[in-house]
């Protein structure tokens, strides 16, 4: 898809009342200064701000509305600067038809009340406090938009010296811009579901409904075919990218690593063909020997997709892929994981999976080993082995929900150093502040699959931010 569409765009307005501007001399010029320091400060090479300037009046707010639409924004942000009717906003954001976040953002923490006492005309002091009275519209305005069932989003605080207030906005424009990232992705779905995995089923029409992700059904043989055409300098040259990319055990066998490549090549082709964001798979190939020869060796070639941004997950997990795919466009990884088993002695859960791994979230560089038999799985081939990075992580499923289609699920938990299990799978040891036994309960009740994302830090508030902009449901465990 053009990366022209794939930017978020803003559109910012600073909400007035026209009545005041002949009545208050350089109030007009003064909020519309403030209104330009807001757009400075969200400013980044990343987004578009469309600044729409001071809406005073039902007219204005038309032609905004218009605007809005013209400049195609994602997300729109009403400034207001000081006391303005509900009728002057209405109308954009009627038209906008976007996610609303209303700034209540004066300019400075408080007045100078001995400074402003002593001013000597009272029309002039009046003018100096409606500077300061953005926070006296907004239930009016709250009251309007809760009425219509319009959802809106708030953000309170000062113009300069507040970082809690410019944190929280900068979460909102990045939980845009994911939004927007997923609704310019497309999924790629090659092969099947793992049978008997009634959880991980998914109803297609919720996945696009809700997240605006184009799905496109991928045949297993398209792949093969491409790795029949694969060239012999591609596979040389995607040997040397394995050996960079990984830690390669002394016991993987150049056939395997060849046949590893030549899949990997392949791989990377089908994306490219099909301007893939992210990907699910599944396959046996049973009694076809090529089908089978391919799918037991795409680990390697997946892990590298993965950390290049085109997050892949197993066994057909498409909940599960587009929650890597929100971990990767937050910048916290985003790698595919599920319980092994509980270490009661040390209050720890055990969690990993087979298949694809993550290089940007693993403590180490991804070791590569060979298996002579993927279980529950057929064939044998190399797969990878990391942990994730010790310290902070957040946890994430997407839980079919029949109110909204889907909720977002999360924890906050800890990767702890510690043995593991060298069974060439990801593999980690996780505490949780609810302990081992109240995490897994809690986080069971939700009835979400059994397959979640792992990111590192917690995000937790920038995933409830993005529940909020896609209108899903939100919990958080711990």
């Amino acid at each position: 898809m053009d990366a022209r569409y794939k930017s978020l765009r803003v559109g910012l307005i600073g909400l007035g009342l026209e009545a005041y501007w002949s009545q208050f001399e350089g109030l007009e010029e003064r909020l519309e200064g403030y209104l330009s320091e807001v757009e400075g400060k969200i400013s980044d090479p990343a987004r578009t701000i469309a600044n729409l300037g001071l809406v005073d009046s039902p007219a204005k707010a038309i032609e905004a509305g218009h605007a809005c639409r013209r400049s195609d924004i994602d997300l729109l942000l009403v400034h207001i600067t000081t006391y303005a009717l509900s009728s002057t906003v209405l109308p954009v954001i009627l038209m906008a038809k976007v996610p609303v976040i209303l700034l209540n953002i004066q300019p400075t923490e408080a007045i100078d009340y001995g400074r402003f006492n002593r001013m000597s005309n009272r029309t002039a002091m009046t003018g100096e406090w409606l500077a300061y009275c953005s926070s006296c519209p907004v239930p009016e305005i709250a009251n309007v938009m809760r009425r219509l069932d319009m959802p809106f989003h708030q953000v309170t605080g000062v113009l300069h010296d507040d970082p809690q207030c410019w944190l929280e906005l900068e979460g909102w424009l990045k939980a845009a811009a994911v939004a927007k990232g997923l609704s310019h992705s497309t999924l790629g779905l090659m092969g099947n579901y793992y049978s008997g995995m009634l959880d991980i089923a998914t109803d297609l029409a919720q996945v696009s409904g809700r997240f605006g992700i184009n799905i496109e059904q991928l045949e297993v043989e398209e792949l093969c075919a491409i790795r029949r055409e694969v060239a012999e300098g591609d596979i040389a040259a995607k040997m040397q990218s394995f050996a960079s990319f990984f830690a390669i055990s002394d016991d993987c066998t150049e056939e395997e690593l060849i046949r590893a490549a030549r899949t990997a090549v392949a791989l990377d082709t089908l994306v490219a063909q099909h301007d893939l964001d992210l990907m699910a798979y599944y396959h046996k190939g049973t009694g076809i020997a090529e089908t089978e020869d391919v799918m037991s060796s795409v680990i390697l070639g997946t892990s590298m997709l993965t950390g290049h941004g085109v997050p892949v997950a197993g066994e057909y997990e498409v909940k599960n892929a587009i929650a890597m795919k929100i971990m990767d466009l937050f910048g916290a990884g985003g790698s595919f994981t599920e319980y092994y088993a509980v270490d009661f002695a040390s209050d720890l859960v055990l969690m990993g999976h087979d298949g694809p791994g993550h290089v940007n979230i693993a403590e180490d560089k991804i070791q590569v080993r060979p298996l002579q038999v993927y279980h529950g799985k057929v064939g044998n081939g190399l797969s990878v082995e990391m942990s994730v990075k010790h310290g902070p992580v957040t946890l994430l499923s997407i839980v079919e929900n029949k109110r909204r289609g889907f909720a977002l699920l999360v924890a906050h938990g800890e990767s702890v150093p510690g043995e593991i299990l060298e069974i060439g799978n990801t593999n980690s040891r996780y505490s949780f502040p609810l302990g081992a036994r109240g995490f897994i309960e809690a986080w069971n009740s939700h009835g979400p699959a059994h397959h979640c994302a792992i990111g590192v830090e917690h995000i937790g508030p920038r995933l409830e931010m993005l529940a909020r902009l896609l209108d899903l449901d939100f919990f958080q465990v711990c």
